[in-house]
């Protein structure tokens, strides 16, 4: 919080007692806004966290591209990806800021932590989400030494993302075994705008944030991976997961100004984004039930039509192209969403398929998965089945898994993003030859969307040398170094 804020009447007062030459001794006094709150309120803390997030983490930032899902139609980009402090900063600031709240609202609750117990959680477990999403964007970041000024550290090192994902991991597990326990009494109050202070929502989420980060490091950490998502899908009574459309971590906007959902947001004054060429044929071409929500047909002739990944220009018809659906970009009142529950069940699918030890076989996990995502679409339970019996059906390869949940985390567009990073899938999304950056300032090289967001300008500013240990061998600012866990071959 920011104590000690100068009033007017106070900046007057002692303005007139140094006018006179003489000193003070209660100027800690004269310098304290009566009016000002010592502390801040652990629950608005954590509100404002939680909208600051959303704000950013469902932003219009071309990882919508990226992804595969959304084109550029209007006002075409040069793929220049330089380091600002806006766009990509404004991600990483919101990481450190956010965690600055949260430590403030743990040193606040640290006396009475017993009593305190929900409020704690759920702040514990959103920081981890924090630097989970921040080192998925970036890839190495300040972590260990992050936010100590405190503690003289005004320069925080790099670390890797191995560093980072083994403690998140760490960290995750031993609240998750902390609730295990007993949940506390606590209430964790209205600032709480993900589960409406249910305790166990934030329990759920927990462990669903723990089978995310622990599969996105199979190809890496195969065994921590592998032993963190069995010990959770082996025993969901202690270890339960969000596991329906109601459980899903959506952030639900106000709807009135400034607080509007960000794509309804844009949709108010602009119209700059159209359907991607692959998203739309893969939907038509599976007859997924799912397209009617996700977009809307063509206004020219009512037909689902996309548009090239990366062009130069613009179509030349505009009302030939689908947009995003209504219920996604016309809704004031829309939602971010931050981690659908639907994520889970691909996971324990492909957990599965690799052997391991899950309470369910991939065939019930996938089509559990598949169901909850035609529910969280507002598809009636008949289309859904039929869709498992037909292009959906279940086939036994990770392939199925992988684009099904592609399709599924549709809006979640960086999870999207990251699935394609670690897997490849959609496949098109390169050989289509259709992306953002072919065209790019750094040369007509590059065979596929950029690889991580560039560092914002003031960490070249004000910690260069720290930044220069991490990206002294990259080739350009995006696509210079993969990802720790991207493991793919013939991308660059």
């Amino acid at each position: 919080m920011i104590r000690n804020i100068f009033k007017s009447t106070a900046i007057a007062s002692l303005g007139a007692l140094l006018l006179l030459g003489g000193c003070t001794s209660n100027f800690e006094d004269i310098n304290t806004d009566p009016d000002a709150l010592e502390t801040g309120s652990p629950t608005n803390q954590l509100g404002y966290v939680l909208r600051y997030t959303a704000s950013q983490y469902g932003a219009i930032d071309a990882t919508e591209s990226w992804a595969g899902y959304m084109v550029k139609i209007q006002y075409m980009d040069n793929y220049s990806y330089l380091p600002t402090n806006n766009t990509y900063g404004n991600k990483f600031a919101c990481s450190y800021r956010c965690n600055v709240q949260l430590d403030d609202v743990l040193k606040q609750t640290e006396a009475n932590a017993d009593e305190l117990k929900n409020i704690r959680w759920a702040t514990r477990i959103w920081k981890e989400f924090l630097w989970l999403w921040c080192t998925d964007q970036f890839g190495a970041i300040p972590y260990a030494e992050a936010n100590k000024i405190e503690e003289g550290t005004v320069k925080g090192k790099y670390d890797s993302q191995e560093v980072i994902y083994t403690a998140i991991l760490k960290n995750l597990k031993a609240i998750a075994d902390e609730m295990a326990v007993e949940t506390g009494s606590d209430k964790i109050g209205e600032g709480d705008f993900l589960f409406n202070g249910d305790v166990n929502k934030w329990r759920k989420f927990c462990n669903s944030l723990r089978l995310r980060a622990a599969m996105r490091i199979v190809n890496v950490a195969p065994e921590l991976a592998r032993s963190t998502v069995e010990e959770i899908g082996s025993n969901l009574s202690t270890y339960p997961v969000l596991d329906s459309s109601d459980d899903n971590a959506y952030f639900n906007w106000q709807g009135s100004s400034p607080y509007f959902e960000p794509w309804y947001d844009n949709f108010r004054t602009r119209d700059d984004y159209g359907m991607s060429n692959i998203f739309v044929a893969h939907l038509t071409s599976t007859k997924d039930p799912r397209i009617s929500t996700i977009m809307k047909p063509a206004e020219s002739d009512n037909e689902y039509r996309g548009y090239e990944n990366g062009a130069l220009a613009a179509p030349s018809n505009l009302k030939t192209i689908s947009r995003m659906g209504e219920f996604y970009r016309e809704n004031p009142s829309g939602f971010t969403p931050f981690l659908k529950s639907c994520e889970n069940y691909f996971i324990m699918a492909e957990a599965s398929l690799r052997g391991w030890n899950v309470s369910l076989s991939a065939q019930e996990a996938y089509e559990t998965a598949v169901k909850i995502s035609m529910d969280d679409n507002n598809v009636a339970v008949a289309d859904a089945e039929a869709y498992l019996a037909g292009a959906g059906k279940w086939d036994n390869t990770l392939d199925r898994v992988y684009m099904e949940e592609w399709v599924a985390l549709f809006k979640n567009n960086l999870e999207a993003w990251s699935l394609y990073r670690r897997t490849g899938y959609p496949k098109a999304i390169q050989t289509s030859g259709e992306y953002p950056g072919k065209f790019s300032i750094y040369g007509t090289s590059h065979t596929d969307v950029p690889f991580r967001m560039p560092y914002p300008d003031n960490e070249y500013l004000y910690n260069a040398d720290n930044l220069n240990a991490v990206t002294s061998g990259l080739v350009d600012y995006v696509w210079g170094e993969k990802m720790w866990w991207d493991t793919r071959t013939g991308v660059k």
